[in-house]
This record gives structure tokens, sequence and C-alpha cells, in this order.
């Protein structure tokens, strides 16, 4: 059975500062705790990350899968679909960037996720793991953004 879910968060940095972390996809590992690994395997004409291997923990186990990547005509959303996986038969999903706030300086970013495992979970740890990913997907995902967007104001010297 397909699981779905969408959250939001705001994010006190750009749109395309936003964008430009979602699609930086070697880093993952360094601020999602559960990417052990994630590899550019096809780049896109533009240079985007189109083919991406990931290695990950997920409940007590070590899963990989591939997602294919699809830019569209909106620069400020990217959306996947598996291509491959170990112990998944779907897990795609989109974040797609908005700006907020009266300066367009605060970034809504929605994350919508459908997933699907090939081997049978109680509810009770499905629930566990979505809110695993979501708290990844987006609360992680804001700290290194802001992170990120506050060393670059911050004066070099």
């Amino acid at each position: 059975m397909v699981d779905f879910s969408t959250r939001q968060t705001l994010v006190n940095a750009s749109p395309m500062d936003c964008f430009e972390v979602v699609v930086d996809f070697e880093q993952y590992p360094q601020w999602a705790p559960d990417v052990k690994e994630a590899r550019v395997l096809r780049r896109d004409d533009s240079g985007a990350g189109g083919l991406v291997a990931f290695r990950a923990a997920a409940m007590g186990r070590s899963v990989s899968y591939t997602l294919k990547y699809f830019y569209g005509t909106n620069p400020l959303r990217v959306a996947w679909r598996l291509t491959e996986g170990d112990q998944v038969r779907q897990l795609d999903g989109e974040y797609e960037m908005a700006p907020a706030g009266e300066d367009g300086a605060k970034t809504l970013i929605t994350y919508s996720l459908a997933a699907e495992l090939t081997v049978a979970v109680p509810g009770f740890v499905k629930r566990r793991a979505e809110s695993r990913i979501m708290l990844t997907a987006l609360d992680q995902l804001r700290r290194r953004i802001e992170a990120l967007a506050a060393e670059r104001a911050r004066p070099a010297g």
C-alpha cells in the first residue's frame, strides 16, 4: 500500500538558496543523518543531478535506492521517481520552493512523498519511519539552508 505525505516549512533564506541545497545531492550525508551515501550517477545537460544513488539507514537496516530527478519548467521545483530500490517499491516525490514574506527573503518549502515498501511492516513502524523522513526532509533541510545562508551573510574577516 502506498503512503502519501505532504508537509511544509518556512525557511529564512531565498528560494534559490533553498533550491541549491536541495539539489546538492553529494552533500546530503552532511545534513541528513540517515543518508550514508549519495552519488550522482548521471547529470542532465545543465549539469544538474539526473540520476542519483543513495544508501540510507532505515528501520535498523541499510537501504539502497536510485532516484531519477526531473526539473521541468518551474526553476524552484524538483521531482523524483524511484528507478531501483532493494526495499522500496515506490519512492516518488517533490520539493517546491515559493517566495514568502514581504521582501521574498523567506521561502515556503513544500515536500511531498509517495512511498511503498517491498515488505509488510506494522502501522506504528511505518508512522515512525514517515515521521523521521519528514523530520529530515524539512527540519534538517531548513537547518542546513539557514546555516549556509548565515555563513554567506557573515562578513569576511
